[in-house]
């Protein structure tokens, strides 16, 4: 990336790394060093995006205008690396960088105002309404009733694999409102507080035993009409826009830094004894160093057109993701000693890799992402 770099980047990378040397709380540091998800418990995000926000970084993708720092490219692909190897646990997704770009490109002014300045500072916590039994990759078959009743959408149903309900106050959730045409055409994208009377939330614990998922029923739910993103039956339109965000991430940082705690984990034990361990572990550097070269490249405008490269990073970034949760997992099983006692990444080998699974299917399933990138690019 050195060549990527002007002067004044490589001194804003100097002062990044000079702000989380000073400022990144020893035992947020350690949460993120054993990390199980891209989420964390409000307990360590909250006080992490406070001291964030003082700075002005809580949304370095965010414009100017909104409330964002204002830089390059460059220096939030900066700011992400320099992030992950201080081990800086991640900020929630569903608010900054699920519904706030959705919010700043079909909200009203009024909903601009009241919304963005809460999600930028941290006051509200957000949890995303998609998937439903028997609509998951298949999502234009969700079935979630909103009927108009005056000022409001009278909601039956349910959500599933709702992240973070037990903890969000504001839900952005996609409803039916009609059941005339094409199931696309009858969905529309609503705003409202968890906290309205018929919600229930009820928890999914993970196979590592973790409280991460729920489902949410909706009996009777009243949720103003004003709360609306986009035009009624529109809402497939503003729900394509945001998924392009929560599948485009940047996936090297963190898988680098993933990379750095699995190695010492590998030298802590016999595995990295073995020459085709060894071998294993550099064909995922390499696996992580290409998807680094793809992040960069689009940057100077090259690399996978915009219209594919939110797929294809989501195939490649979650599937390596993938393997090198399973040599970690691999490395683990060697350790015999207490696992309080054991390195970061053999402490949260098998949590991680059992919640890492769902990641080829979140956000539209990696079958479909393949579907996507091949109609795109071989038509």
């Amino acid at each position: 990336m050195e060549h990527l770099l002007t002067p004044a980047d490589r001194a804003f990378r100097d002062e990044v790394r000079t702000f989380l040397a000073e400022r990144l709380p020893p035992d947020l540091a350690r949460a993120g060093r054993r990390a199980t998800s891209v989420f964390f418990h409000p307990d360590v995000t909250r006080p992490w995006q406070t001291i964030l926000h003082e700075r002005g970084w809580a949304a370095p993708d965010w414009p100017v205008e909104h409330g964002g720092p204002g830089w390059s490219d460059i220096q939030r692909y900066i700011f992400a690396e320099e992030s992950a190897r201080a081990h800086a646990p991640s900020l929630p997704p569903q608010g900054l960088k699920m519904v706030a770009p959705v919010i700043m490109h079909y909200g009203t002014p009024e909903q601009k105002a009241t919304l963005l300045p809460r999600i930028l500072s941290g006051e509200d916590l957000w949890c995303q309404g998609y998937s439903e039994p028997g609509a998951g990759s298949d999502l234009a078959a969700l079935r979630l009733r909103a009927l108009r009743d005056g000022d409001d959408y009278v909601l039956n149903g349910s959500k599933i694999w709702t992240t973070h309900a037990h903890f969000a106050n504001r839900i952005f959730c996609l409803v039916r409102t009609s059941a005339e045409g094409r199931p696309q055409q009858g969905i529309s994208f609503l705003l409202f507080d968890m906290d309205l009377p018929g919600i229930t939330v009820s928890p999914i614990l993970t196979l590592a035993g973790e409280h991460e998922f729920n489902q949410v029923f909706f009996d009777d739910v009243r949720a103003p009409v004003a709360g609306r993103l986009g035009e009624e039956n529109d809402g497939w339109t503003v729900a394509k826009h945001l998924l392009t965000f929560e599948r485009g991430g940047r996936y090297a940082p963190s898988l680098s830094a993933w990379l750095d705690l699995v190695r010492e984990a590998a030298q802590a034990t016999g595995w990295w004894d073995d020459a085709g361990n060894r071998e294993r572990f550099a064909r995922e550097e390499v696996a992580v160093a290409g998807l680094r070269a793809i992040e960069l490249a689009a940057l100077e405008g090259g690399g996978p057109s915009a219209a594919v490269r939110p797929s294809m990073l989501k195939v490649l970034g979650t599937e390596t993701s993938q393997r090198i949760d399973h040599l970690a997992l691999e490395i683990a099983a060697g350790w015999e000693d207490e696992v309080d006692d054991a390195p970061d990444a053999i402490a949260v080998a098998m949590p991680r890799y059992l919640n890492n699974r769902a990641g080829s299917i979140y956000a539209g399933s990696n079958e479909i992402q393949r579907d996507l990138i091949a109609r795109a690019v071989v038509g």
